[in-house]
């Protein structure tokens, strides 16, 4: 009943008479009514809410009770993990209160996310092999006792090799059966524990990552729904993208092939290879015990080949970027070179793909023998040999990524998909050379597994128009048929925010950009007494700045502060928000999610606009598919990501600031309308 819905958040509703100092939007009940509607005839639906719309109370109210009264699951996605616990720990125990009846609701996260006591058994069998490992270990097991998710979240992994471990001791391995898991049988696996729960909820809360991984599984990753709402939906392009692209490097390589393991000079075997040996060794008849040492022996033997031809393969792919790659050596960015078809016409490419033919004939055979070797285990059943179903769990996840290690690698060097995007990208610094694949178009994908499987698909956020349009987005996501509404936000901008365009300066990449822009910056926040947020699209421009910047405010008592030092995102925006005369430099990821309401944040900074870097590989294959490609694709893209920065400023109806902008091209560009006609 869309009325009865609505009256909840009327002016003399349940709402205001229930929560002291609760504001009437209109824009809210507008949305909630649209979304109601949505579900009930089962329609699509684009809805952009302006900030302070309060459009998460207007999608969970209708979601919530669809769901309990047709029996029905209704996904949520959101594209950040802060969005996921203000809708689980803030607003659904905020409905629950208001409601006079109960409803479920989890969060479910990938395989990632949650411990695999499997995996954790075999690595404090094994012990681990560096400090890393056993500082990982460490770690997990002061947190096991203590924690009822088992999500890994809950843990404090700072650096990339911390993470790298976690990855392998996280549920990932998608070959995991769980009839054969111990875990599963006792109910102690974590991530089948939070499916279950998921499969009994009337709400599951997911990341756009896992909406796209169970795409990318065939709707093996999240229990059967018909019914999803995508918040932070400007994403859900890029996440997609994310979610289907496929990377590797020498390292992960060798990495992958160690963990298998292997026969040392000194007759040892090594590795998940080894663990075959010590579980056989002592639990079968010698004729069966030979047998699997052979195998166990052709299989290291192998491995140690593949090794070679890999360490080759990567050689040839170094030597064809140094002779075709753009020549950065000494820069701050990575060399990257797409592999387009004139590229893979050059005299060169023929001996990349000779030398690939070489590895993926090893490659191929050793997946067979690795399913061989998981077959034979199988067979076992009748010997008592220690943890067999676990071992053929984790021959069998890593036969399934040599598998597709094989599959990728055969598409980018000797059949590329038609909807695919192939680069090599080498540094910057000492970074070694990664294989990189994406989607070309995303939008038939989410078409096809998402607005033409489900029964209403309801995408919002507070940036899907550009210049008073939805056409962008629509075509993005081949979303032409759903229906849509624009709410604007309930502050009134007119008398809140000033827009300052700085007219007196070069234009970025020409001289004497970059000083201005410092002198600018220093004078602007002396003037503002701090309470600053400067939005940067680059690292090095920066920690330029940040280096032209901090003394001259230092002289007037203004504390600055920047990304990349080595603080977290969250320290950051806490320190900024509790000190009285500060600065704050962040660059992308500070465009979005950043909320400081009240005096503490009263001046934006736009250094200049975030169009994308033009020979990104990704932007660059989706520019081509246009006519006009920096008006119809690049402008568009970037008012979108414009919008998001500018949104950072005004949170509640009572601040009040300015935005000043230092990039002049608003006015002396013929797109610059654009990007004011869309504020």
């Amino acid at each position: 009943d869309v009325d009865q819905l609505a009256a909840l958040l009327e002016k003399d509703g349940p709402f205001a008479h229930t929560f002291p100092g609760y504001e009437y939007r209109p824009q809210q009940v507008a949305m909630l009514r649209a979304v109601a509607h949505a579900l009930n005839e089962g329609e699509h639906l684009l809805v952009e809410a302006g900030t302070g719309t309060g459009k998460s109370v207007a999608y969970l109210l209708p979601a919530i009770h669809w769901a309990v009264q047709n029996g029905e699951r209704v996904v949520i996605s959101t594209n950040t993990i802060n969005l996921q616990e203000q809708l689980y720990d803030k607003d659904l125990p905020t409905l629950q209160k208001l409601l006079p009846f109960d409803f479920r609701a989890t969060v479910l996260k990938g395989r990632s996310h949650y411990l695999c006591p499997a995996q954790l058994q075999a690595l404090r069998k094994v012990g681990p092999k560096d400090p890393v490992e056993a500082r990982v270990l460490a770690k997990v097991l002061l947190w096991l006792p203590h924690t009822l998710t088992g999500d890994g979240d809950e843990l404090f992994l700072p650096n990339q090799a911390e993470r790298a471990v976690w990855q392998r001791l996280s549920a990932k391995n998608e070959a995991c059966v769980p009839e054969r898991c111990r875990a599963y049988a006792e109910g102690t696996c974590f991530f089948y524990r939070a499916r279950r729960e998921a499969e009994a909820a009337h709400l599951i809360i997911v990341n756009h990552a896992l909406l796209l991984a169970d795409v990318a599984v065939e709707n093996r990753a999240l229990p059967h729904y018909r019914y999803l709402i995508v918040d932070e939906a400007h994403h859900l392009e890029r996440a997609t993208t994310q979610q289907l692209s496929f990377q590797i490097d020498r390292l992960a390589v060798t990495r992958l092939l160690r963990e298998l393991g292997g026969t040392r000079s000194d007759q040892r075997t090594t590795g998940l290879l080894g663990d075959v040996m010590a579980r056989c060794r002592s639990s079968l008849p010698a004729a069966l015990q030979a047998q699997v040492e052979a195998l166990v022996q052709e299989l290291g033997e192998m491995a140690a080949d593949l090794l070679k031809r890999a360490d080759a393969f990567f050689d040839a792919l170094e030597a064809f970027v140094a002779e075709h790659g753009p020549n950065r050596r000494r820069s701050n960015y990575a060399r990257r070179l797409r592999l387009t078809p004139g590229m893979r016409r050059q005299p060169s490419w023929s001996r990349v793909e000779i030398v690939w033919e070489n590895a993926a004939i090893q490659l191929r055979a050793l997946a067979e023998r690795l399913e061989r070797l998981v077959r034979g285990l199988d067979n076992l059943e009748g010997y008592d040999v220690p943890d067999r179903e676990d071992l053929m769990v984790r021959l069998a996840g890593m036969r399934g990524q040599l598998t597709t290690l094989e599959a990728q690698l055969w598409a980018l060097v000797s059949e590329p998909a038609e909807n695919a995007i192939y680069w090599l990208s080498v540094g910057p610094g000492n970074q070694p050379l990664s294989i990189h694949a994406a989607p070309l178009h995303v939008g038939p994908l989410v078409r096809r597994h998402l607005l033409e499987e489900k029964e209403a698909v309801v995408m919002t956020s507070a940036t899907l128009r550009v210049a008073g349009s939805f056409d962008f987005i629509r075509d993005r996501l081949h979303a032409w048929e759903a229906e849509e509404l624009a709410v604007g936000s309930p502050f009134d901008y007119a008398r809140s925010t000033l827009v300052y365009l700085v007219d007196d300066i070069p234009e970025p990449n020409q001289s004497g950009y970059q000083t201005a822009v410092e002198r600018g910056l220093i004078e602007l926040f002396k003037a503002t007494e701090g309470r600053g947020l400067a939005l940067f699209t680059s690292y090095h421009q920066l920690r330029a700045t940040a280096r032209a910047i901090v003394e001259p405010l230092a002289e007037a008592d203004i504390v600055v502060y920047e990304q990349g030092g080595g603080t977290s995102r969250r320290q950051l925006l806490e320190q900024f928000k509790s000190a009285e005369r500060a600065v704050l430099l962040g660059t992308r990821s500070f465009w979005e999610g950043v909320d400081v309401p009240g005096e503490a944040l009263s001046c934006l900074a736009i250094i200049r606009l975030p169009f994308s870097v033009p020979d990104d590989p990704i932007f660059a294959a989706r520019s081509e598919t246009f006519e006009q490609p920096f008006f119809e694709y690049a402008v568009p893209e970037t008012i979108l990501r414009f919008l998001q920065g500018f949104g950072r400023l005004i949170r509640t109806r009572t601040d009040r600031g300015v935005v000043a902008i230092f990039d002049r091209r608003l006015l002396t560009k013929s797109y610059g309308q654009a990007f004011l006609d869309s504020l």
